[in-house]
C-alpha cells in the first residue's frame, strides 16, 4: 500500500502549526492494480504527443549540469552523425555546451524513433512540441 507522510515535508511554506497537524494519506489498493494497466496501455514506439501528426524534438533541460551535458553530447555523437556541430557548420553557433548537447540529443532522439525514453538522458532531456531551430541551425525532424 502506498502512503505519503506530510510530517516529513521540507517546505518553507509549511508552518509550525501545519507541521503539528500531520496525517498519513494512504492510496487505495486499486491504485496498485491500475498503474501496471496504465503502463501496458502505452503502445511501444509511439511518440509522446497524443495527437496525430504532432512534431516533437528533444533538447537539454536548462537545469542540467556541464558534466551531464558533456556525457550526453559524447554519447549521442557516438551513436549518430553530429557533423552539423563542427566549427563553421550550421549548428556550431552558439558555441556553448547546452546548445551543442541539445542538437546532439535531438539527433539521437529523432534517429531512434522519437520515443520518450530516447530523450531521457538520465532525466536531463526535455521533449518539446515547439521547434527549437534557430538562425541557420535547423533541428532535425524525421
Amino acid at each position: 500500500m502506498f502512503s505519503f507522510d506530510y510530517e516529513n515535508m521540507n517546505s518553507p511554506l509549511t508552518s509550525p502549526k501545519k507541521k503539528a497537524m500531520t496525517r498519513k494519506v494512504e492510496a487505495p489498493t486499486s491504485l496498485a492494480f491500475f498503474f501496471p494497466l496504465l503502463l501496458l496501455s502505452l503502445a511501444p514506439g509511439r511518440a509522446v504527443a497524443s495527437s496525430q501528426g504532432q512534431k516533437t524534438w528533444c533538447v537539454a533541460k536548462p537545469s542540467s549540469n556541464n558534466a551531464t551535458l558533456t556525457e550526453n553530447l559524447n554519447y549521442a555523437c557516438s551513436q549518430v552523425d553530429c557533423k552539423v556541430l563542427q566549427k563553421d557548420c550550421l549548428c556550431f553557433y552558439p558555441d556553448n555546451l547546452i546548445s551543442h548537447a541539445s542538437v546532439a540529443m535531438n539527433l539521437y532522439y529523432q534517429a531512434r524513433g522519437r520515443n520518450y525514453w530516447n530523450c531521457y538522458f538520465k532525466n536531463s532531456g526535455l521533449i518539446t512540441t515547439t521547434d527549437p531551430s534557430f538562425g541557420n541551425c535547423s533541428y532535425v525532424y524525421y
